[in-house]
């Protein structure tokens, strides 16, 4: 999916668009498995006891809305988190944008970058993501958590800013 040209300038490109890695989805495809299986399990123990028909029904009303709040907020809401979140570089900017109900963001122009660096401990390597942070002239160092290919990104940005500057330095 790309990133909506209509947060674009005139003549503005997207180098890079990324979501957060998916790993951050893990826990929750998990929690959606595990829930499920359990919810089954437990209306199939339901139907199996010799109950009146009225109240194998709530039963099985209270053990649908437990697991709809479960999977709505342990499952569906990161997911919807994940999906909203973007981490976008073109050739002018940096921008960040994140939040389902509430969207905030920032933007950084590549102009005013002092530096980049990027964190990835073990873990991070073998998944390939990782933490990019940005150093703006007037702000503290931004961090961006679990960037994909985050050694990629950082070369990108790194050739972005530089090429923006037009110094000896740029690395082209």
């Amino acid at each position: 999916m790309g990133y909506p040209e209509s947060v674009l300038a005139k003549d503005e490109h997207v180098v890079v668009h990324r979501h957060p890695h998916w790993g951050r989805l893990f826990l929750p495809a998990v929690i959606l498995i595990v829930a499920t299986a359990a919810a089954a399990f437990v209306a199939g123990y339901i139907n199996t006891l010799h109950w009146q028909t009225s109240a194998k029904n709530i039963v099985f009303l209270v053990i649908a809305a437990v697991w709809l709040i479960i999977i709505g907020w342990l499952s569906v809401w990161p997911f919807f988190n994940w999906w909203t979140t973007h981490f976008v570089i073109t050739d002018r900017r940096v921008m960040f944008r994140h939040g389902v109900l509430t969207r905030s963001g920032i933007d950084i122009p590549l102009a005013r970058i002092n530096s980049v660096e990027f964190r990835h401990g073990l873990m991070d390597r073998i998944l390939r993501t990782g933490t990019l942070i940005i150093e703006s002239a007037s702000q503290d160092p931004l961090e961006f958590h679990d960037i994909p290919r985050v050694e990629r990104v950082h070369s990108l940005l790194y050739h972005e800013v530089f090429d923006t500057l037009g110094t000896e330095e740029s690395p082209s």
